[in-house]
Formats: structure tokens, sequence, C-alpha cells
């Protein structure tokens, strides 16, 4: 970021420049030539290089931002509070499907009608411990496989599109859950659910990240982890309605034919979003991330789209020149080892205080 003299941090380096001098090492922008509005592209120059008006404006915008209070972020961007709440609650399905599941195993009901073995103690139907085990591993094993791919797609698609496909996805593979007639049915339908459970983790905190200013980040962020609670309550209060109330198959398939009703208002939000501006800069759509950084920002003086646009354009260029050359296994040298770690180790805090241990 961009001091009051437009000096800046290289990201991973001990070096300062200023940012014309970081504009200057870098290769000749990477921008795709689509056409933009006449305020942007008056900026740049025939060979893609900045001008001084883009350099102003990105400090412009990067200071507007660090000097922006939560007070002042919230009245300046209701919209993009809305929208990222909106694709956050996603995650609320995650937390209701675990916590259903878990509470399937000591109801009758559901032992007698999945049973795949016989109890010794009282000669009733029951659920074998490694079927118990594997069926309550395998969404786990889904998600492994969700957050694997949603980076790569999304990147590819964008955010919307990815969204939307993975909540089509979930609605579909309710079906599968909601019929499902054998403890086979049942492994099949927890895994295909954790894939798009683990794409929701991944893109409802990027999305959060880059479609909100700094100062809302940590608080909406965090509105990701709390989704997940929220889905436990939910869950809980409905196997307490359904347990004493219900009988034989409708104690348990009614937990499930619950879950629709999370997916399909979310997929109306998620088609009527914008994208994320970032992800339309980095992909040469200019003119399309003024527009959406117009829906995600009340008018104020605050909020300058097209200041907004040159800081967005100046971080991608300087991430591509740092990034020029590197692989995942950089990583894992150097300072970018030391990030490595404080990263794994903040999302590690989740389970190693015991929440794994839950509803087993």
């Amino acid at each position: 970021m961009a001091d009051e003299k437009g000096i800046i941090d290289m990201p991973g380096t001990n070096r300062r420049m200023s940012v014309g001098q970081a504009y200057n090492e870098r290769r000749a922008s990477r921008v795709s030539g689509v056409q933009r509005k006449e305020s942007v592209s008056r900026h740049f120059s025939e060979d893609r290089r900045p001008s001084a008006g883009i350099i102003n404006d990105a400090a412009n915008a990067t200071e507007a931002e660090q000097k922006m209070t939560v007070w002042q972020g919230i009245k300046s961007y209701p919209a993009a509070i809305g929208w990222s709440v909106c694709f956050s609650s996603a995650i609320i399905m995650e937390g209701y499907d675990l916590t259903v599941l878990g509470s399937f195993w000591p109801n009758d009901n559901f032992q007698d009608y999945f049973g795949n073995t016989i109890n010794p103690e009282d000669g009733t139907p029951l659920v074998s411990p490694s079927w118990q085990a594997g069926i309550g591993n395998a969404m786990l094993i889904g998600q492994i496989g969700g957050l694997f791919i949603a980076g790569i797609i999304a990147d590819k698609f964008g955010f919307k599109k990815v969204m939307a496909g993975a909540l089509a996805v979930v609605i579909g593979v309710i079906f599968i859950l909601f019929f499902s007639t054998s403890v086979v049915m049942l492994l099949i339908g927890e895994v295909l659910m954790g894939f798009p459970l683990g794409v929701f983790q991944t893109l409802t905190v990027t999305y959060a990240s880059e479609v909100c200013p700094v100062v809302l980040r940590p608080y909406l962020t965090t509105y990701v982890n709390l989704c997940w609670v929220i889905g436990q309550f939910i869950a809980s209060a409905v196997v307490k309605g359904t347990s004493g109330s219900l009988s034989g198959e409708l104690a348990f398939r009614i937990p499930w034919a619950l879950q629709w009703v999370f997916p399909v208002p979310i997929l109306v939000g998620v088609i009527l979003a914008p994208e994320s501006p970032w992800w339309l800069v980095r992909k040469g759509r200019l003119d399309d991330a003024r527009k959406a950084i117009v829906r995600l920002a009340s008018k104020t003086d605050l909020v300058k789209p097209d200041e907004q646009i040159a800081m967005m354009v100046h971080t991608d260029e300087l991430e591509k020149e740092i990034n020029s050359g590197t692989t995942y296994f950089d990583c894992f040298k150097g300072v970018d080892l030391r990030r490595t770690e404080v990263a794994v180790g903040v999302w590690m805090c989740q389970n190693l205080c015991g929440s794994g241990l839950m509803g087993e």
C-alpha cells in the first residue's frame, strides 16, 4: 500500500519504492485490450504503460481506503455488505447438514430403516460402526475436493457462475439424500454434497474480501464462521422438533427435505449480485469492473470508481510482476514459508479446539 508520499512496500521483499518505480520495473502490461470507458482508458498510453494519472488515482484510492472508518465503510458500501452476507449464508448449509447427520445415529427410526447389521444386545437393526464412520467422513472427503477445485474454476469462470453452479448441485444432491434407501446411497450423497460445500468455504470468504473495503473485511469474513454456527443451531432445533413428534421415515426425511429451503433464495441472490470487480480487473474487463463498483457502493465522495479501478489495476500488475516465474513450491521457501505457517495455523485452530469431536 502507498503511504502519503506515494511510497509502497513490495510484498514478499524488503524493498520500498515509489509507485512509478514499481511500474517502471514491471514488464509490459498484460491487461487485455478490451474496450474501456474513456474515464479509465485515458490513463493508458499505447504501450500500456501507466501514465501519471493512473498512478495518482491509485494512490488516492489507497489513501482513502486506509483512512475510512467502520461507520464510513458501512454507509459507503451497504450493497456490498448485503451481497457478501448473501454469499456467506451458503455456509449455513454445511453446519446444518453435519449436525443433522450426526443426530441420526441414535435415532431408532433411522437405525431401523438403514441398519445393515443386527445389534447383538437387543437384536434390533443397526448401522455398523464402520459405516457410521464412513458416512460421517464422506462429506469431509468431498469438501477437500471442493476446496481444491474452487480456486481453479473460480479464476476461470468467476465467482457468480461457480457459486450458482455449486448451489444447483446442492439442490440436486438433496434428492439423493432424501430418497436414499441404503447406506450406500447415503455415502454417495454425502460425498457429492461435500464438493459444493467445499466450494462455498473458499468462495464466500474470497468474495467478501474482494467486494468490501479493508475496514469491513474482518467483520464480513468472520460472518462466514458465524453462518456455520447458525446452521448448527437450526439443525438442532429441527431435530428436536421432529424426533419426538414424527415416526417412521418422516423422522429423518423431513430434516433432509428442509435443506431445500436454503439454496433456492441464495441462488436467486447470487444471480442478481454483481461480480467481484477484482476478478473483472484481472480479466481485463475494466468497464464491467467499474459497473460492479457502482452497484456495490453508494453515491458518496468517499468512493470514486475510476480511482478504485486504477488501484486495482495497479495492484494486479504488481502481483503479476512479483509472482512471475513462481510456483506453489515457493509457498514453502523464505518469507512465504512464514506466511504459509501463519495461514495454516489460523485455520487449524478451529479443529485443534476439539470442534471435530462434536456430535461424535
